[in-house]
C-alpha cells in the first residue's frame, strides 16, 4: 500500500503580513510543538512525537500506549481484594458495540445475609432507639421496625453493590477504561429483587480497550511511503528568499509620483469583494476585505492568482474594479470556485532604494557575521535544520495516515470523550494564550454546549486521532519497544518545570502517563521509519 502526501512550507517566517484571503492555500507552516497534550512539552526535542494533532493539512499524528495490555493511566486494575466474600458471585460477559461489555451479575443469598447483618450492625450503633441505652443490643423486630424495613433493604442493597462490585470487575482487570463504569440496573429493581428473592441482580456498563485489527495483518511491517515536498522547501531556495528578505528590510521606501505600480514596489491598498456569480443579490466575501494592507509585489506568487498583475499600472489615488476566481485547491472549502468581482483603492504607492549587497551589511544581515558569505552560510544551514524538520514531519504524518487505514477498531464512548475533551482542552488553551480571554468567555467556552458541538463537529479527526494512538500502542507492544528510565525521568522534570513556569496546576502522575505516551510514539515512529520504504519526491 502507498500514500503520496503533499508538503509546501516555508522554512523561514516573515514579518510581512496578509489578509486570509492572500494566503496561499497551499502553503502551511510546521509546527512542531504538540497541542494535544494539556502540558507543555516543548522541552521534548523535535524528535519526540507526543500525543498530538500536527498542524498539517491533515492534521493526524498521534503516539499513545492504550494497547491490549494498557497501564494503570488507561484502565481500571481493581486486583484482588482482600475482603472475602463468603459465596461466590456469579458474573456474565455479553460483548456490545463500541468496545463496551455488559457484567450481569448474580450475588448469592450468603452474601447478601452477611451484608445485612453488617447493616443491622451499624444501624444498632447509631439508632436511638427509646428504653434502650446507646450501643446496647436491640432485637432485630424492634429495630426495623423503629429504622423502618425499607431503608433497611436499601442500606443492605448499597452495602452488596459496595462489597461486590470489585469482585465482579476482576474479569475485565487491566482492560476496562477510567471512569467508564456505570450500574446499568435501577435501583428500584434491585430492590425488588432482593426483598422477595434475598439475592440481589445487577448490570454492570463497560468500556474495555478496543481490539486493534491490521489489515492486512501486520501490515504495518511492510509500508511504502511516497512524500510528496514542494520546491519551496528547499533550503537552498529558502536560504536565498530569507537573504533578499532580509536585504529588502534594510532598504528605505521611496514615494512614486510619476508612474503607475510595478513588479518591486510596495503599494498600500483597500480591498473588498463580492461574489460575482449571485446574481440574486450581492454578497461581500468578508475574507477578502483589508483597509491599509501594504502589499509588496515581490511576493506575488504567494496570492490569489491574478491578483497581482490586475493591480499592475494602478496609481495614486486609482480604484481598479476586476473580477477572479478563487481556484479548486483553495484552503477555505466555501470560497472555491467562487467568482469574485475585487474592488483594489491605491492609497500609496513605493518605491525601494537598495543598499549595495557586499560585506558592509553583513552584520546587519545576521549578527555575527563579518562576509557576505558566512550570511549565506549561516542561512543556509538554519534552512537546512528547518527543511530536515520539515521532511520528518511530514514522513511521520504520512507513516501515521497509512496506519490509520490499516487498522480496524471498535472506539468506545468514554475514549472518544476523553481525547476529544483533551484536544479541546488544549485548543482552549491555545486560544486563550493568543487572545487573553475574560472570565465570562472562558466560562462560555468551556461550557457543556460548547464542548459537546466540537465533539460532535471533529468527530471524524477525534476518531482518526485514536485509531493512531492505538495502532501505535499496539506496534509498541509487538515490537517490544523501550526506552530508559532516565529519559522519563528527565522529560517529567522538564514539563513539570514548564507547569510551574507558567502557574499552571499539574497532576504529575498524569504528566508522567502522557511523556510515557511521548516516549513510546518516538520509539515506535523511529522504528517505523527504519523499517518502511520512503521515498521523498520534490515538485
Amino acid at each position: 500500500m502507498e500514500l503520496c502526501i503533499r508538503l509546501r512550507t516555508g522554512l523561514l517566517n516573515s514579518k510581512h503580513q496578509t489578509p486570509q484571503f492572500l494566503q496561499n492555500p497551499s502553503l502551511f507552516s510546521i509546527n512542531l510543538k504538540p497541542h494535544f497534550l494539556q502540558f507543555d512539552t516543548s522541552s521534548l526535542n523535535s524528535q519526540k512525537i507526543s500525543l498530538i494533532s500536527r498542524q498539517t493539512h491533515n492534521p493526524t499524528v498521534v503516539c499513545a500506549r492504550k494497547s491490549a495490555s494498557p497501564s494503570p493511566s488507561t484502565s481500571l486494575d481493581y486486583g484482588p481484594e482482600k475482603d472475602k466474600l463468603p459465596a461466590d458471585i456469579k458474573v456474565t460477559e455479553s460483548p456490545e458495540p463500541n468496545s463496551r461489555l455488559r457484567l450481569s451479575v448474580e450475588v448469592p443469598s450468603a452474601v447478601c445475609d452477611q451484608c445485612y447483618g453488617r447493616v443491622m450492625k451499624e444501624f444498632m450503633k447509631e439508632a436511638k432507639v427509646p428504653g434502650f441505652r446507646p450501643g446496647k443490643n436491640v432485637p432485630e423486630s424492634i429495630l426495623v421496625g423503629y429504622v423502618g424495613k425499607e431503608n433497611i433493604h436499601k442500606a443492605t442493597v448499597e452495602s452488596v453493590l459496595k462489597r461486590t462490585l470489585p469482585h465482579a470487575m476482576n474479569s475485565v482487570t487491566g482492560r476496562a477504561l477510567r471512569d467508564s463504569v456505570r450500574i446499568a440496573t435501577r435501583f428500584s429493581e434491585m430492590e425488588k429483587t432482593y426483598s422477595s428473592l434475598n439475592i440481589l441482580r445487577y448490570d454492570v456498563i463497560v468500556d474495555v480497550v478496543p481490539e486493534v485489527k491490521w489489515v492486512p495483518d501486520n501490515g504495518y511491517k511492510n509500508l511504502k511511503i511516497v512524500v510528496e515536498i514542494d520546491s519551496d522547501i528547499d533550503a537552498q531556495i529558502a536560504s536565498e528568499k530569507e537573504l533578499r528578505r532580509r536585504h529588502k528590510a534594510l532598504s528605505a521606501l521611496k514615494v512614486v509620483t510619476d508612474r503607475g505600480l510595478q513588479v518591486g514596489d510596495v503599494v498600500v491598498i483597500d480591498i473588498s469583494a463580492t461574489k460575482s456569480d449571485d446574481k440574486s443579490s450581492v454578497q461581500n466575501i468578508p475574507d477578502a476585505e483589508s483597509k491599509g494592507f501594504h502589499f509588496d509585489t515581490e511576493d506575488g506568487d504567494t496570492v490569489l492568482p491574478g491578483f497581482r498583475d490586475s493591480l499592475i499600472g494602478i496609481q495614486r489615488g486609482e480604484t481598479k474594479s476586476f473580477p477572479l476566481v478563487f481556484p479548486e485547491s483553495w484552503s477555505q472549502k466555501n470560497l472555491r470556485g467562487v467568482h469574485a468581482q475585487f474592488t483594489v483603492q491605491c492609497n500609496e504607492l513605493f518605491y525601494r532604494v537598495m543598499p549595495e549587497l557586499d560585506d558592509s551589511l553583513a552584520d546587519k544581515l545576521f549578527p555575527g557575521c563579518t562576509t557576505l558569505q558566512q550570511v549565506k552560510e549561516s542561512l543556509l544551514q538554519i534552512c537546512l535544520d528547518a527543511e530536515k524538520a520539515a521532511k520528518d514531519q511530514a514522513t511521520d504524518n504520512a507513516i501515521l495516515e497509512q496506519l490509520c487505514k490499516m487498522v480496524e477498531v471498535d472506539i468506545p464512548k468514554s475514549m472518544f470523550e476523553e481525547q476529544g475533551r483533551q484536544l479541546y482542552g488544549a485548543r482552549l488553551l491555545q486560544i486563550q494564550a493568543n487572545m487573553k480571554l475574560n472570565e465570562q468567555q472562558l466560562a462560555t467556552l468551556s461550557g457543556p454546549t460548547a464542548v459537546n458541538e466540537y465533539l460532535e463537529n471533529q468527530k471524524e479527526n477525534i476518531s482518526k486521532v485514536i485509531k493512531q494512538n492505538l495502532a501505535v500502542g499496539d506496534i509498541f507492544r509487538r515490537e517490544n519497544l523501550q526506552f530508559s528510565t532516565e529519559e522519563l525521568v528527565k522529560e517529567v522534570e522538564n514539563s513539570v518545570a514548564e507547569f510551574k513556569r507558567h502557574k499552571q496546576e499539574y497532576d504529575e502522575a498524569n504528566v508522567k502517563d502522557q511523556v510515557q505516551e511521548i516516549l513510546e510514539g518516538a520509539k515506535v515512529l523511529e522504528w517505523l521509519r527504519e523499517h518502511s520504504e520512503i521515498q521523498h519526491i520534490t515538485r
